[in-house]
């Protein structure tokens, strides 16, 4: 059968092509949210590649997931499709399918039940350092000031997200520029930025498969990006620009040598862009990329159920 074959190629194809274009893609950094979009919906094609081609080789190789899959489909859908033949490499290509999906959610498990403890571990360290005070409410949003030489903020995600700021940013920054800085991490708590970042860490973790890890590495600095304009948009990116400029200048990431590392790697660039203040696409220019990236999960869907719909017509 051709179909799972043409889905491994499409899987393939896309995973190798569309990494590079997005990667050099200047228009990304103008819309961090649009190419986020644009790298789930790539991701969901693969991911939706290699689950049809799984279901539709078992369906080959197996009489009993035949009749299962094809069971409630009018006799023409079935002889669209074919009757299983018993076929090795359909096997064999159902089984490693199969295989990478279970590898796949296991690291998704894993990724998110690390996350959860270190979130546990970081929440009992702020209990420890700056407890409720009487007539607090524990499940409130909270923003907890801790005593701190070096000027810091962080948002802690979870059911009860709470900010962090350290006394030494609130000493440095100014009103207008500590405003910005929470906007920014309400930003990633509103857009559940976490999630997706579990996601995207728990994909990188399937073998042989470097899209998943191009879509890791541009998922936090997409999201990055995404919360620098939500906070510029509202306090101005000359504002917020100075205030990541004041949090971190002592890390060395803005002078020579080293200390270009981490994802603190790319606040020059952060700050670059936000001074260069480049204008935004029209909403109409925005829409055609929002549409014509679901074409990327749209084609395996056709390639899998056209034969169907065909018979049907």
């Amino acid at each position: 059968m051709v179909i799972p074959l043409t889905l491994l190629a499409f899987a393939a194809l896309t995973a190798a092509v569309a990494p590079r274009l997005l990667t050099r893609a200047a228009w990304a950094d103008r819309e961090p949210v649009l190419a986020l979009w644009v790298w789930q919906c790539v991701v969901a094609a693969v991911l939706l590649c290699c689950g049809l081609a799984m279901s539709l080789s078992a369906a080959v190789a197996w009489a009993q997931v035949h009749s299962g899959v094809f069971a409630p489909a009018p006799a023409a859908v079935r002889e669209a499709y074919g009757d299983a033949t018993g076929a090795p490499w359909a096997a064999a290509l159902a089984v490693a399918l199969a295989a990478g999906g279970l590898w796949t959610a296991v690291m998704f498990v894993r990724e998110v039940r690390t996350a959860r403890a270190q979130r546990r571990r970081r929440r009992e360290e702020l209990r420890r350092r700056a407890p409720l005070l009487p007539g607090e409410d524990a499940g409130a949003e909270r923003l907890v000031v801790l005593e701190g030489e070096r000027p810091d903020a962080w948002w802690l995600p979870g059911g009860q997200a709470q900010l962090v700021i350290t006394t030494a940013a609130l000493r440095r920054l100014k009103r207008r520029q500590l405003d910005a800085v929470l906007a920014h991490e309400q930003g990633h708590s509103r857009a559940r930025h976490h999630w997706l970042q579990h996601c995207a860490g728990a994909l990188a973790g399937v073998p042989r498969m470097p899209v998943f890890r191009a879509f890791r590495d541009e998922v936090h600095r997409l999201c990055e990006l995404a919360a620098d304009d939500a906070a510029s948009r509202r306090f101005g990116r000359m504002t917020f620009a100075t205030a990541l400029v004041e949090l971190n200048e002592e890390r060395g990431v803005f002078g020579p040598g080293p200390g270009h590392h981490g994802h603190h790697g790319h606040l020059p660039q952060r700050v670059d862009r936000l001074l260069a203040a480049a204008p935004r696409f029209t909403p109409a220019r925005r829409l055609r990329l929002t549409v014509a990236a679901l074409l990327a999960p749209a084609v395996p869907l056709l390639v899998a159920f056209g034969p169907g719909l065909s018979a049907l017509a």
